[in-house]
């Protein structure tokens, strides 16, 4: 395993720092998470929180480190792959009015990140999606840290593929068809109850 190997999966706990010329500088880890990371209500740091609220939810061992490169964004320990899908109302720039709600769900190429090829079939790899909306309305007090301003909506991925299976994404309004909104406290059960009927309709 070579040196990038490690730093690449290896947990940091924040006070590694810079170095110039063997000497160590003032500026931390922990300095540059706070730089780069503090923005939780941007879409893209939003969409890795996301990803880290699922993962609380569902048991997965966030002592890991997260991958990005894998096929999907989450593997529960029961062994359920999950994708993982963002949106909010509120956004970081000035807005006149409220976002509209949509989530991307686009079929993509898997990329084999131990032979840097892409995989021949385009399609959804995870076996569910969870689309995990920020619902809150007021800028004011918007958290995405307190867990009750999110609902999350969780679909098998072969019922996503059959309502729409070429389609880059999905209104909420269209989702609302699909599922209900649920709670952080409700996420592990239903995805697992939702992967279970979809292996009971497969048998059929």
């Amino acid at each position: 395993m070579s040196s990038f190997e490690r730093l690449e999966g290896s947990i940091r706990i924040g006070d590694e720092g810079l170095t110039f010329n063997d000497k160590k500088l003032p500026f931390t880890l922990h300095d540059f998470w706070k730089w780069s990371f503090s923005n939780i209500l941007s879409n893209a740091t939003r969409g890795v929180l996301a990803e880290f609220i699922v993962a609380t939810a569902t048991g997965i061992n966030i002592k890991n480190v997260r991958e990005e490169w894998k096929p999907y964004d989450l593997e529960t320990p029961d062994h359920i792959t999950l994708e993982i899908k963002s949106a909010a109302y509120l956004q970081t720039w000035f807005q006149k009015r409220l976002s509209n709600i949509s989530f991307s769900t686009k079929p993509t190429f898997f990329w084999d990140s131990s032979n840097n090829e892409y995989g021949k079939e385009k399609k959804r790899h995870a076996k569910v999606y969870v689309f995990c909306l920020l619902h809150h309305t007021d800028k004011t007090t918007v958290n995405p840290l307190n867990l009750n301003q999110w609902n999350f909506y969780v679909v098998a991925t072969k019922k996503l593929n059959e309502y729409s299976p070429n389609q880059n994404s999905i209104s909420l309004k269209a989702l609302e068809k699909l599922t209900k909104a649920i709670s952080y406290a409700e996420l592990n059960a239903t995805i697992k109850s939702v992967i279970e009927l979809d292996n009971r309709n497969s048998q059929q």
